[in-house]
């Protein structure tokens, strides 16, 4: 499995008008672990393209590229990894055409969500929204850290939070039970995406060490 501390998820919506390139490049250089490409609003070919410009760029780094929702694209670029969310495609059928090379996580709003994902064959659980979060407007309401617990109770898969996560509360985020964390605007809108996310894995790091 791969390390998924320091999860990075793309939003060109929050980027200050810098390309997800070279946002994704800075991150690196600071040390995320794993990228997740979310596109909403461009079209089918330019998430082709921009997903095959982000995983030439992490070719060779063993950081792995999840493509949002999109099992067509991840097919399409060759990704390591898709994310569904409630309303996505089943388990079940993403398996089918992907086989056992592909990651597959799963966006759970409650335990209910994540029990049944790890029922099905996820490889890992997104805990969405941890706490309230003005980038995605369409989450359930948040979890808390009381329920990241009660999930982390539940399942034995990976666990990664999203939903206002970032330097103040990343490691009460790893304490509660979470694997790592997924940050959006903490470092996609950082003035200095590369400082930002060195700053998160040191924190993730001390979680971890101190939980």
């Amino acid at each position: 499995m791969p390390d998924l501390s320091l999860y990075l998820v793309t939003d060109r919506r929050l980027s200050l008008g810098r390309s997800t390139v070279d946002i994704v490049r800075a991150a690196v250089a600071g040390g995320v672990t794993c990228v997740q490409l979310r596109e909403k609003e461009c079209s089918t070919r330019q998430f082709v393209t921009e997903a095959r410009a982000v995983r030439e760029l992490l070719a060779g780094t063993g950081i792995p590229l999840i493509i949002n929702d999109r099992l067509d694209v991840a097919l399409a670029v060759g990704a390591d990894g898709v994310h569904l969310g409630q309303t996505d495609m089943l388990i079940a059928d993403a398996r089918r055409l992907v086989g056992t090379d592909m990651l597959i996580g799963i966006s759970a709003e409650c335990v209910d969500d994540a029990v049944r994902a790890q029922a099905e064959g996820a490889d890992y659980v997104g805990i969405s929204p941890v706490f309230a979060t003005p980038t995605k407007t369409d989450t359930a309401p948040a979890l808390g850290l009381d329920g990241v617990a009660l999930i982390r109770a539940a399942v034995s898969l990976p666990l990664v939070g999203i939903g206002g996560i970032g330097p103040g509360n990343a490691t009460e985020v790893i304490r509660a039970g979470c694997d790592g964390v997924a940050v959006v605007s903490a470092i996609i809108s950082a003035p200095d995406p590369k400082r930002a996310a060195a700053e998160l894995k040191t924190i993730i790091r001390r979680a971890k060490e101190h939980p």
